[in-house]
């Protein structure tokens, strides 16, 4: 289940993706995240779908990998999809004993885990073709007018990065101190949940003595370096907007218009 968890991991490939400035990502992201969230019905999931598509294909990152990403979160879906199907009301599709499944709940249960998969694979992408250090960069340069109201956008850009590129470091960290226990006898899979629960405190103190450790190697050598912020501090490569950044730009937001026009129409706003 750790292997599976592929949010922070950087795929190392090259695509047309992994070329795009990191704030083209940023947006498009923040852009397909609108899209999902602008209406709900069949036609604009399946423009979404298609979009997604395209890109995964230009990213040349493997269907596979992506989609083992969900497998970390699959009890998630599986609860918003339970809660919004036996909660809803409506006409009565089924009565099992308290439990009352509605056309409703099943129509919006449908549409919640296709938003939350469509939404976990678009979010995973940006993270698998860009490295914590552009993501960082994308971060602080594209909310540097921010600054201009006292925020620490280069403090805030630069935990984001850390905490992005520690979530790899961790999992594997987790994944030595599970075997080694396992080694010694451990049991993970059997039992209750109480049982489970007290097995796992012999990971949990290990893993939260590296993770301080490491945070603690990791103040210090930034203090060592002199590291103070963003003041003084200059760009070996400095992001700059090349004609593929302005393309995909044009791009994003004609899907974004396309899938708002859809959504007008098929909710009857346009005749």
């Amino acid at each position: 289940m750790l292997r599976d968890i592929t949010i922070g991991q950087y795929y190392q490939t090259e695509s047309v993706i992994h070329r795009l400035d990191p704030r083209v990502k940023l947006m498009g992201t923040l852009i397909f995240i609108i899209s999902l969230f602008i209406g709900r019905n069949v036609w604009l999931y399946l423009g979404a779908a298609l979009f997604l598509a395209v890109i995964i294909k230009l990213s040349n990152v493997p269907l596979k990998f992506i989609l083992k990403g969900l497998k970390a979160v699959v009890i998630l879906i599986a609860l918003s999809a339970a809660f919004n199907l036996f909660l809803t009301e409506g006409k009565v599709l089924v009565k099992l004993w308290v439990f009352t499944i509605t056309w409703e709940g099943l129509y919006q249960a449908l549409f919640m885990v296709v938003r939350l998969i469509f939404l976990i694979m678009g979010s995973s992408l940006m993270t698998l073709t860009t490295t914590p250090n552009h993501l960082t960069d994308g971060l602080e340069k594209g909310l540097g007018f921010l600054k201009k109201i006292k925020v620490p956008v280069h403090e805030i850009s630069m935990m984001m990065s850390i905490a992005l590129r520690f979530i790899p470091i961790l999992i594997e960290e987790t994944d030595k101190i599970m075997k080694a226990q396992l080694a010694r006898g451990a049991d993970f899979e059997n039992g209750n949940i109480l049982k489970r629960a007290k097995a796992m405190i012999p990971v949990l103190v290990p893993l939260f003595i590296s993770a301080f450790r490491r945070a603690n190697e990791l103040a210090m050598a930034m203090e060592a370096r002199c590291y103070h912020g963003d003041e003084g501090r200059t760009k070996m490569k400095p992001l700059r907007y090349k004609k593929q950044d302005r393309i995909a730009y044009i791009c994003m937001f004609v899907y974004l218009a396309a899938m708002t026009a859809v959504n007008l129409l098929m909710s009857g706003r346009i005749i």
